[in-house]
C-alpha cells in the first residue's frame, strides 16, 4: 500500500544557532560563512542565531554581529530564538522580522532552563508577541520537552497542548513541538500530533533529535498525518546535554536525502547541502554523526578496484 504523503515540505535548518549552541565556540566570521553557504543550498528558513545573554550562552554572544554580517538572500527567512522580552528587542533592535520563544512544558525543566515557571513564561511571552507584532514581526513558541523531560519522565499530552493552547491565546503566528531529549518515538508523535488539532489553519512545526535513532522515523510518522514543517541541523551539528556523547538534532542531509527519494520535495540541492556539511564539519572540530555525510547519497557509485 503506498504511503500518502504530502508532496513537499518546509525545513527550517538550525545548525547555526541550536547546532552551534552545543559546540565549543566558533568565530564570528565562520558563523556568517556557514550561514551564506547554507542559503545558497535551497533552503528557505534559517534559524540564524540567539539573542540569549553571553554570560548564559557565550556561543551566541555575537549574535548581533552574525545578523549584520550575514547577506539576506531572496527568498530565505532567517529567525533569532530569544529567551524573554529583553533578548526580544535587542533582535528586533537589530532587524530580525522572525523570533522564536521556547517554553518547556515541563515546569522542572522550564526552572532549569530559565529559572521561572511556566505560568511565568507565558506572561513573558505574551509581552513578546506584542511587541513583535508592534514592529510587523512574527513570533513562534517552541513547546520543549512535548515527548519527555530528563528530569520529570514522560509529559502528558495534555501538558503539551495546554502549553500551545495558551500559546495560542496571547497570539502566537506558530507553533513548533521540540524533542529536546530525544524522547519521541512514532507512537508518541501520533499521539501528540493528534491531539493538536485545535492548532487549525496555524503552521504546526516539528523539532526532533535522532539521540535514541528514532529522528527519521518520528519524520515519516509525522509526515503521515499531514505536518509539512520539520527542523534539521547541518550534518548533525549540536548534541544532546543530557545523554552526553549521543547525537542531537536530525541532520538536515538526512532528512533531505529520505524526503527526496520518497518523492517529498525540499527544494534543497543535496550536494551543495553536503558541502555545506563538510565544512560544519570543520568548523566543530570533530565528526559529526550524519551517516549522509560520511557514506553520501544512495545514488552515489563506487568505483571498481583496479
Amino acid at each position: 500500500m503506498p504511503l500518502e504523503l504530502p508532496e513537499a515540505v518546509s525545513i527550517r535548518e538550525v545548525g547555526p544557532r541550536d547546532g552551534l549552541q552545543n559546540e565549543p565556540p566558533v568565530a564570528t566570521e565562520d558563523k556568517i560563512a556557514l550561514i551564506d553557504a547554507l542559503s545558497r543550498t535551497g533552503l528557505r528558513r534559517i534559524e540564524a542565531v540567539s539573542f540569549v545573554h553571553p554570560k548564559a550562552v557565550p556561543q551566541m554572544g555575537d549574535a548581533a554581529e552574525v545578523w549584520a554580517g550575514i547577506t539576506k538572500a531572496p527568498g530565505v527567512r532567517y529567525s533569532a530564538l530569544v529567551p524573554n522580552l529583553v533578548g526580544a528587542r535587542r533582535a528586533l533592535a537589530a532587524g530580525c522580522t522572525e523570533l522564536e520563544v521556547v517554553i518547556s512544558a515541563s515546569e522542572t525543566h522550564n526552572r532549569a532552563n530559565v529559572n521561572r515557571t511556566v505560568e511565568e513564561s507565558l506572561a513573558d511571552l505574551a509581552r513578546i508577541v506584542a511587541l513583535a507584532h508592534e514592529h510587523g514581526a512574527t513570533c513562534e513558541v517552541v513547546v520543549s520537552t512535548a515527548w519527555g523531560c530528563p528530569y520529570e519522565g514522560d509529559l502528558p499530552v495534555a501538558s503539551v497542548t495546554a502549553v500551545a493552547r495558551r500559546a495560542l491565546e496571547v497570539g502566537v503566528d506558530s507553533v513548533v513541538y521540540g524533542d529536546t531529549t530525544g524522547m519521541a518515538t512514532p507512537r508518541r508523535v501520533v499521539e501528540l500530533v493528534e491531539a493538536s488539532r485545535f492548532l487549525d489553519d496555524r503552521p504546526l512545526g516539528l523539532h526532533f533529535h535522532d539521540t535514541r535513532g528514532t529522528g527519521l522515523a518520528n519524520v515519516l510518522a509525522a509526515l503521515q498525518l499531514g505536518v509539512t514543517r520539520f527542523d534539521a541541523s547541518v550534518g548533525g551539528l549540536g548534541g544532546c546535554p543530557y545523554a552526553p556523547g549521543a547525537s542531537g538534532n536530525i541532520a538536515t542531509e538526512e532528512l533531505v536525502h529520505m524526503l527526496e527519494d520518497m518523492g517529498v520535495a525540499t527544494g534543497v540541492d543535496l550536494e551543495a547541502l553536503l558541502q555545506v556539511a563538510a565544512m560544519a564539519e570543520r568548523l566543530a572540530g570533530r565528526t559529526l554523526p550524519s551517516g549522509v555525510l560520511r557514506a553520501g547519497p544512495r545514488t552515489r557509485l563506487t568505483p571498481l578496484p583496479g
